[in-house]
């Protein structure tokens, strides 16, 4: 039986928790003219939104969409300012209460974490099953296809309602959930910031299961990225066979059929943009291609102290020190 969080709907919808909302929204948004507008008349369109939900005629407005290309392309749905504004004051409530119920090994979209802290994670879990290298180290690596795009609408408020009291709350997260479809009742938009966090609830099922179900001791989980490590490759098969059923028959979610692997860590084990052996990582190939490509193409100041921050995360020295040079002739120009 999960805990069930007294959460208040007053307390969602209050002008105290908008206002705040408000505040941690505008971060870097301030130049944007439907963000400067919507703040001309803050305290106006705050109140409206805040009596609106109180009546329950709040209606949540479309999205508009656009591609990005990061590294692969992507679809963004963007909400308009007050739906986005709501998004803030949702998570900001919901977001303490469901934390506390994930596992530690899950690292995605959470205070503390991040991909840095999840390979750290996936090394110390490989030192352990190799017993420093003196052991062989399997590793199931699983990836969900189209993760976002499949969520299920039904199942995800279904979960919801299993720790949330409050109908109010509830029927307002149905609503949001409702408001974006990829298919009949699937589909969660990459735009929106509670959802990184309602995906995160609704793998925790999953997690739970891999961890107290299965018993998997040694497990890391990054969004759809996951990997599990044994000395015995035929219990990660047989672990494998158990979590598609999971998936398919609970969360109504499949593996990427070209993204299953099972590789000794000696071999070396792609997982988070990064190939792991037991001593050192590398990048992955095609990153570092596409990062030598932009450096001397004449990348950005940002994405340049960018790379040099992700490289002393693994063995990137030559193309830290290519990244240093391309920042000093930029500097000279």
């Amino acid at each position: 039986m999960c805990s069930q969080f007294q959460i208040s709907f007053e307390e969602i919808i209050s002008l105290d928790n908008l206002l705040a909302a408000w505040r941690e929204f505008l971060g870097g948004k301030r130049h944007k003219l439907d963000v400067q507008k919507f703040g001309l008349r803050l305290m106006d369109n705050l109140t409206e939104l805040r009596d609106e939900l109180a009546t329950g005629s709040y209606k949540h407005d479309g999205y508009e969409r656009f591609a990005i290309c990061d590294p692969k392309p992507r679809e963004i749905h963007k909400a308009t300012v007050r739906d986005r504004v709501l998004n803030h004051a949702i998570y900001r409530q919901l977001y303490p209460l469901f934390d506390r119920t994930f596992i530690t090994e899950s690292f995605s979209c959470r205070e503390g974490k991040g991909t840095h802290a999840a390979m750290d994670c996936f090394r110390a879990q490989a030192d352990v099953i190799s017993r420093s290298n003196t052991k062989n180290c399997w590793v199931l690596k699983c990836d969900i296809r189209k993760f976002f795009a499949n969520i299920d609408h039904d199942i995800l408020v279904g979960i919801l309602a299993k720790y949330l009291t409050d109908k109010r709350s509830i029927d307002l997260l149905d609503q949001l959930v409702r408001s974006f479809e990829t298919g009949p009742s699937r589909g969660l938009p990459l735009g929106n910031l509670t959802s990184q966090l309602l995906v995160n609830v609704y793998m925790n099922e999953f997690d739970q299961y891999v961890k107290h179900g299965l018993k998997v001791k040694h497990y890391v989980r990054y969004a759809d990225d996951f990997a599990l490590m044994s000395r015995d490759r035929a219990e990660l098969e047989e672990w494998l066979e158990l979590m598609r059923h999971f998936l398919s028959d609970r969360l109504a979610l499949d593996m990427h059929p070209h993204k299953v692997s099972i590789e000794t860590l000696a071999s070396g084990v792609d997982f988070l943009g990064w190939v792991h052996f037991p001593n050192h990582r590398v990048l992955r190939t095609v990153t570092r291609q596409r990062m030598e490509r932009n450096i001397w193409q004449g990348l950005a100041f940002n994405a340049a102290a960018s790379y040099q921050g992700m490289l002393k995360y693994g063995n990137g020295r030559k193309l830290s020190d290519d990244v240093a040079n391309a920042l000093w002739l930029t500097a000279e120009k």
